[in-house]
């Protein structure tokens, strides 16, 4: 039940939240274990269900990192736009559909409440709508003991724009995590990029997954000094590499020169089609395509009309669980994308000793610095895309030394920067 004071909320604009003053997070050190766990409420629209197992993995494996350090306890409440129909027919809306209320992943419960997302001005009015919609679950969380000591919003709008409003309607801080698109897309829009910057104001921490999103919210008129760095890391338990020959086998897959993997969503910003238009002027390479989207049926068709489609495989979803043997499988892995923040593929197809190709765009070259990692392309177009591959392919990297970088970003370091941040939080005056 909302009170009257909530339901006279009628815009986006945020109401005020309690302001934080933290104390440095570098002067964070371990302690010893807390009395009490930390109680937190992870809050995105990114996160993995029974019906979208793939949607925001990122998120969940950031969560599960951390409550194994013992000092955390999370629910998740991650809200999906309300639809009729959960046929198939309707595609991603009907998945969304198809999301349970409620379930429990890798013993983690997690909250799908519905919210209203109206057509045309849905962008708009999104992060009023969402606040709304996922405020009785974490009432109802509360009253049945759950009494949660922060918020960790993921995505900045409009979650994290929404995570304010509920902070300040349940006074509870918060703290929010920039991940790519949301701030060099989303913010690039007046009304939205003043919503961000009032979120960042009232949130205890803004974190980015890579320097410079938070060098760019800082331009965009964030107080530095509220901003901080958290970067992901890679499971290296889960990614390792396997047997090459052994996995090729098992998928039946070319003795190429050199074999290429495509990981992630089949959208323009991907980079998909210059890649395949590469495979031109690479007449023995074999391109292998992870993932599904808007522009498959325009890829294959793109991959008949330039004469490579019997050197394309377009495998579709693939759980997270199994990417390693495509990783392990494929000589270099390559991601021509326009934007990035922090790409997990670069880290997990290193992990298991393939080394990469990426644009120069946003958070890449902080996770390709070295040799070793890949190669990061100046232009983004077919032509420099096939110059990289040859050029790498003729020099690769020992898989080992490939594998020894990713070993850089384990999930240990992220952990202790949340940790660190947490307990400031808890120790904060109220």
């Amino acid at each position: 039940i909302i009170s009257a004071r909530e339901r006279a909320v009628t815009t986006p604009s945020l109401l005020p939240a309690r302001q934080i003053l933290p104390p440095s997070f570098a002067a964070a050190q371990p302690r010893a274990k807390a009395q009490r766990k930390i109680r937190t409420v992870v809050f995105s629209t990114l996160f993995p269900s029974a019906a979208r197992p793939t949607h925001g993995v990122f998120v969940e494996t950031r969560l599960r990192h951390l409550l194994l350090c013992g000092e955390v306890e999370a629910r998740v409440v991650a809200p999906v736009p309300w639809f009729p129909s959960a046929a198939a027919r309707w595609g991603s809306w009907g998945q969304m559909a198809a999301t349970p209320a409620v379930e429990n992943r890798n013993g983690i419960e997690v909250y799908h409440p519905r919210y209203l997302l109206p057509p045309k001005i849905g962008m708009l009015i999104a992060p009023l709508m969402l606040a709304l919609g996922a405020y009785p679950t974490l009432t109802r969380l509360r009253h049945e003991g759950f009494d949660f000591d922060l918020i960790d919003a993921h995505y900045f709008y409009p979650d994290g724009v929404a995570a304010a409003l509920l902070a300040g309607w349940l006074k509870k801080p918060f703290v929010v995590t920039a991940r790519g698109s949301d701030i060099h897309s989303i913010s690039a829009q007046w009304l939205p990029r003043q919503m961000i910057l009032a979120a960042a104001k009232r949130a205890y921490r803004s974190i980015g997954v890579c320097q410079a999103l938070v060098d760019d919210l800082a331009r965009k008129g964030a107080d530095p000094s509220r901003l901080v760095v958290i970067r992901n890391g890679v499971d290296l338990a889960r990614f390792t590499p396997l047997p090459r020959d052994d996995i090729r086998a098992k998928f039946k897959l070319p003795d190429a020169a050199p074999l290429l993997l495509s990981v992630g969503h089949l959208i323009e910003l991907k980079g998909n089609h210059l890649t395949l238009a590469a495979l031109q002027e690479l007449p023995q390479a074999y391109l292998i395509v992870i993932g599904e989207g808007e522009e498959r049926i325009k890829l294959e068709q793109l991959a008949a009309r330039l004469g490579v489609a019997g050197r394309v495989r377009f495998v579709g979803v693939v759980p997270n669980v199994e990417l390693a043997q495509w990783y392990s499988a494929a000589d270099i892995l390559v991601l021509a994308s326009s934007r990035e923040g922090w790409p997990n593929v670069l880290l997990e197809s290193m992990a298991c000793g393939t080394p990469v190709i990426a644009t120069r765009t946003w958070g890449t070259p902080e996770v390709v610095s070295e040799p070793a990692a890949g190669r990061l392309i100046e232009r983004r177009d077919a032509a420099s895309i096939a110059n990289a591959i040859r050029e790498l392919f003729a020099a690769l990297p020992p898989r080992t030394a490939t594998r020894q970088y990713a070993e850089r970003y384990s999930w240990e370091a992220t952990t202790a920067a949340q940790l660190a941040l947490f307990r400031d939080i808890v120790a904060a005056p109220v």
